[in-house]
């Protein structure tokens, strides 16, 4: 049975790029059986949609919902104590060596019951959704042992089936090396690869398969290796490369056709072209960049020239970035890196959708796409990354 419905009344920033934010005034978008059936001027509505329940929408914005297309919010414990540590002097590399940073992490993850870890994560999940967020990308690689990698990715599919969101999860063995496997990086990489891997594939519970490419965590060699295996059955990559030196990681993912590359600080030309030519998304992460303190501002303009799209998100995690909110983000990214409003916006909606490999369900509002919104209290949409600390969410509209 056909059910179909009426939103009229609306500014409608479809984010298609025919013009600034694809904006529709005076729109009007027909649903039906949750999907988009028409949206345009609502002085053009054709005469079949005539009768149609109505939803005056009382000229509010609207928006695709939101994505935050990089998160690490499944995870145990606290690193205040490292926050002030850094305010003291010490940097992010320095703790990683001396057994905190991610590891310590590590400890109060393995430590939480499934329980305790979904109880912990879902006021986290909870403050992005209060945010206009349809889709959520989780990663693990807090656990990096069996029982905990799947503990994490278990509590990420379980945070989207009790808020009935999307969740998109990565596995993120290769984030660190355990202190079980300390001075044995490529024993580490043997027990990701032929331990944990298959049984996160054969449990499905992971949608791509994630590394950290770094000086503090795996070379391109050992990243290679677990793409090899992601490949060989049949998972996306992405991966995080060059955000405190340059390894090349960027460079590498693109051999492997990765959906994106993540933080890219230190990301140089080559690396830019080899993204460019692969059709990877850069994914610019300004909630780590501003809690480092960092300097070395990722190449948006390289980027731009090359055509590589731009996502943002929040890369919420208890130690770079303890950032839940997606529109302080598109803040950060206008302020910190220039970015503009509309790119902002972009980035958090159909860039964030290819950077998850699902452009073409969501991201956009346009016929055949779904009907996932956020609507807002706005005059414009260049105010959703101009405030800070206030949230114009109106309503979300998920049709399902």
């Amino acid at each position: 049975m056909s059910f179909s419905t009426l939103y009229n009344n609306a500014q409608i920033a479809t984010m298609t790029s025919d013009k600034p934010y694809g904006l529709i005034e005076n729109g009007a978008i027909v649903i039906s059986n949750g999907m988009i059936k028409w949206v345009g001027i609502e002085k053009d509505l054709p005469v079949e949609f005539n009768g149609l329940p109505e939803n005056d929408l009382g000229g509010r914005l609207l928006t695709p919902a939101l994505i935050d297309c990089h998160t690490h919010l499944v995870y145990g414990g606290s690193r205040a104590t490292e926050f002030e540590l850094r305010l003291k002097g010490a940097s992010y590399e320095e703790i990683s060596r001396r057994g905190g940073g991610i590891l310590s992490t590590v400890t109060a993850t393995r430590t939480a019951t499934e329980e305790e870890l979904f109880s912990q994560s879902l006021p986290r999940f909870d403050a992005l959704l209060a945010e206009g967020v349809g889709t959520v990308e989780i990663k693990s690689g807090y656990g990096l042992d069996l029982e905990t990698e799947i503990k994490m990715l278990r509590v990420a599919r379980k945070l989207g089936m009790e808020r009935n969101v999307r969740v998109k999860t990565s596995f993120l063995g290769a984030h660190a090396i355990p202190q079980e496997f300390k001075g044995k990086a490529d024993a580490y990489i043997d027990f990701v690869c032929e331990e944990i891997l298959p049984v996160v594939y054969d449990e499905n519970l992971a949608d791509a398969v994630d590394g950290f490419c770094e000086n503090i965590a795996f070379s391109t060699k050992q990243i290679s290796r677990v793409f090899d295996k992601a490949t060989a059955l049949g998972l996306p990559v992405k991966l995080h490369a060059e955000q405190l030196s340059n390894l090349g990681g960027a460079a590498l993912a693109a051999n492997y056709g990765a959906l994106s590359a993540d933080h890219l600080e230190y990301l140089d030309e080559s690396g830019v072209q080899a993204m460019a030519k692969s059709g990877m998304v850069a994914v610019i992460l300004p909630g780590a960049f501003y809690t480092l303190r960092e300097t070395q501002l990722p190449p948006l303009n390289s980027l731009r020239k090359a055509g590589v799209p731009i996502a943002i998100a929040t890369d919420c995690n208890p130690g770079s970035s303890p950032l839940t909110s997606i529109l302080l983000c598109m803040n950060m990214a206008c302020t910190i890196f220039r970015m503009t409003p509309e790119e902002a916006l972009a980035g958090v909606t159909r860039v964030a959708a290819l950077a998850l490999g699902f452009g073409s369900e969501v991201g956009t509002i346009e016929v055949g796409k779904k009907a996932e919104f956020a609507v807002w209290n706005v005059d414009q949409p260049a105010e959703l990354a101009y405030r800070m600390g206030y949230n114009p969410l109106s309503k979300m509209l998920v049709c399902h």
